[in-house]
């Protein structure tokens, strides 16, 4: 009987060891075969109840050997590879047993991989540095300040100056105005974020227009997510309760809940979206006071009884909910004239159901105006396929009632703004001359993709090395 390891050409009817690339430990003599029928003395013989691992060591390419859970020593070197596991029988009524790992081994191979992966680790650690590039703290100590500014962490960018002694590249007013931009993508009202980015990077998206396309197909998500329509309460704004404009289309359809005549019918609806309709009017009027809102932007309330409403009626409150205005923005006391009327209420009131098909012909009116945008890059550019996709998986959510649940959910996830925040950040940096990417990242990415490679090139001493690993390991010293 032998056991080795062979190539795909090898000779089926032969024991291992015999032919070319081929490799065994033969039990009758106890001899190991490389590729030649002449074997040499290696171990003990083996028969009927032994048990024989074959191990391959492709750190440094090398084959050994156990028998009964003792480890024989190196039989082979300079393994070619992409070589198999084989077994050959001669005489009829052999029978072996197989174990690649679906039961523990008899050899304890776990103990020895602690020490390969040891020994890879202090490699690494002990590699030695070039003395031309100066002092590695310093170098070090610049990459970290770079992540802090790239994703404009301002304070924590400048305390950390502070304690290495360096200089921020950046300037904070800077960092600021990209961490505010950041914070409005992140939370999910992207038309705001499309304004600052405007109005503090003139020229930034008008020459990046895909950059921009990826931006307003967000603001579609969110728009039908609920979060780029003008928030009702302090406390939506920092965690905004997930309820869509087409979901709210259908819980005002009996026309009890009502709104003010000449409020600003969309921010009433999203107060109410967003409120899930918490409070039963019984089919009273609704009128809120914007001057209060506007003075709560700042911190302040303002009891007047006076409201900013264009008829300047003076009504008090008689619902809890309140809608706050940006700063950016005032309320829109204009009314839609196509909007139905009911007679029997008050001529100051509206259905919200009329109020929630509003909200949702501002979403269409948005939809048109983006695919008129992508009819314009596709005539100017060609044909994008990474535009026409987000274009058809955002449009596709206005099919659900509730989107959420649909199979395009996805793009309703909190995370995915990351990933546009991102690449919005990295071009306002390239626009003022700065790394689109912060060199940490750089490295941490070249790491990953060496052991990529090393990996496809059956290089062994990537499966003791992991990148997440090492920082974990960094982050508990």
């Amino acid at each position: 009987m032998g056991i080795g390891l062979t190539h795909t050409n090898f000779k089926m009817n032969r024991l291992p060891g015999w032919d070319k690339q081929s490799y065994g430990y033969h039990g009758d003599d106890g001899h190991s075969f490389c590729s030649s029928g002449n074997g040499q003395p290696y171990g003990p013989t083996f028969t009927t109840g032994d048990i024989i691992g074959c191990g391959v060591n492709l750190v440094d390419n090398t084959c050994f050997y156990t028998k009964n859970g003792h480890h024989l020593g190196i039989a082979f070197r300079d393994l070619p590879p992409r070589l198999y596991p084989t077994v050959g029988l001669q005489t009829p009524g052999e029978v072996v047993d197989a174990n690649f790992g679906q039961e523990p081994f008899k050899f304890d191979i776990e103990d020895m991989l602690k020490e390969l992966r040891a020994s890879t680790k202090a490699t690494i650690y002990n590699f030695p540095l070039p003395d031309d590039q100066g002092d590695w703290t310093v170098i070090l100590h610049k990459m970290v300040s770079s992540y802090l500014v790239h994703h404009g962490y301002s304070s924590t960018a400048e305390t950390f100056a502070r304690s290495a002694g360096q200089t921020l590249q950046e300037d904070m007013t800077s960092i600021k105005n990209r961490q505010k931009i950041i914070k409005l993508v992140l939370s999910g009202r992207m038309g705001q974020a499309i304004e600052q980015t405007i109005r503090l990077y003139p020229g930034l998206l008008e020459s990046n227009q895909n950059l921009l396309f990826m931006l307003k197909c967000r603001q579609f998500i969110e728009m039908v997510n609920g979060s780029d329509f003008d928030l009702g309460t302090p406390s939506s704004r920092t965690s905004p309760v997930q309820t869509s404009v087409i979901q709210s289309t259908k819980s005002y359809q009996n026309g009890n809940t009502i709104i003010p005549d000449n409020a600003d019918n969309q921010g009433y609806l999203k107060n109410n979206v967003l409120s899930n309709n918490t409070n039963n009017n019984n089919g009273s009027c609704i009128e809120d006071d914007y001057s209060n809102d506007v003075e709560m932007e700042n911190g302040h309330s303002n009891n007047s009884a006076t409201n900013g409403y264009k008829n300047g009626s003076a009504t008090n409150r008689t619902n809890t909910n309140e809608l706050v205005e940006e700063e950016e923005e005032e309320a829109d006391t204009g009314r839609d004239e196509d909007m139905d009327v009911d007679s029997s209420l008050s001529p100051n009131c509206k259905s919200t159901s009329a109020t929630a098909k509003s909200g949702v012909e501002r979403m269409l009116e948005f939809g048109r105006e983006l695919f008129q945008m992508s009819q314009r890059l596709e005539k100017e550019h060609g044909v994008n396929e990474t535009n026409q996709k987000m274009l058809e998986d955002a449009f596709s959510l206005l099919a659900y009632s509730n989107p959420w649940a649909s199979p395009l959910g996805w793009q309703l996830c909190p995370s995915r703004r990351e990933a546009v925040c991102a690449a919005l950040n990295s071009a306002i940096l390239e626009s003022m001359n700065y790394s689109w990417r912060p060199p940490l990242e750089v490295c941490i990415a070249h790491a990953c993709e060496l052991l990529r490679l090393m990996s496809s090139s059956s290089l062994g001493a990537c499966a003791f090395v992991s990148v997440d690993d090492i920082l974990a390991q960094q982050q508990q010293h």
